[in-house]
């Protein structure tokens, strides 16, 4: 399966931009991100949440140096938020070395069967947390946290981590150089 083809509106430093917020738009397309690349991409429900700020976020994080020793060439950070909380809660998170991707309409989630009603939270639509290798725009492997359904009663953190990711990349660069 292929990932979907979709434009990312991001915000990139501009220092040719006036005033306090010295950003403009860029937009990012799939292609550009995924295409001739291996790329591991996780999914979380919300910048400024709990498990996402305390876990899953900083996972990723910790351990970059390593997925890149393992042949990953972008670590990405996917959230139904859009690029002015992404762009804070990295600040506030002081990453350095994953990227964050918003998709602040949830077009890409949508398109990935991922979009999730959290009503029952506050906080609408979100992204159902899992994490995905993707060789070349295919889709090589998923983790997808279980229970996935509407108003989740839980937010289950089970298999969409790092470390799971990370033992399954290395495990392939293993194999590739036997």
């Amino acid at each position: 399966m292929r990932v979907p083809e979709v434009t990312f509106k991001t915000r990139v430093r501009d220092e040719s931009v006036g005033g306090p917020n010295p950003f403009r738009w860029q937009d990012r397309t799939s292609a550009e991100i995924f295409a001739g690349r291996r790329v591991v991409l996780f999914a979380l429900p919300g910048a400024f949440t709990p498990t996402c700020s305390s876990t899953h976020l900083p996972g990723y994080e910790t351990l970059h140096d390593r997925f890149r020793d393992a042949g990953i060439d972008e670590v990405i950070c996917l959230s139904v938020n859009d690029a002015f909380v992404m762009f804070q809660w990295g600040r506030h998170q002081g990453v350095q070395d994953v990227t964050l991707l918003p998709d602040g309409c949830g077009t890409f989630t949508r398109q990935m069967g991922m979009l999730v009603d959290k009503d029952n939270l506050g906080f609408g639509m979100r992204s159902w947390r899992y994490s995905m290798l993707v060789e070349d725009g295919e889709i090589a492997r998923m983790f997808v946290e279980p229970g996935f359904c509407d108003n989740a009663a839980d937010d289950p953190f089970e298999v969409s981590d790092a470390e799971t990711m990370l033992a399954h990349v290395e495990a392939l660069a293993t194999a590739k150089a036997a």
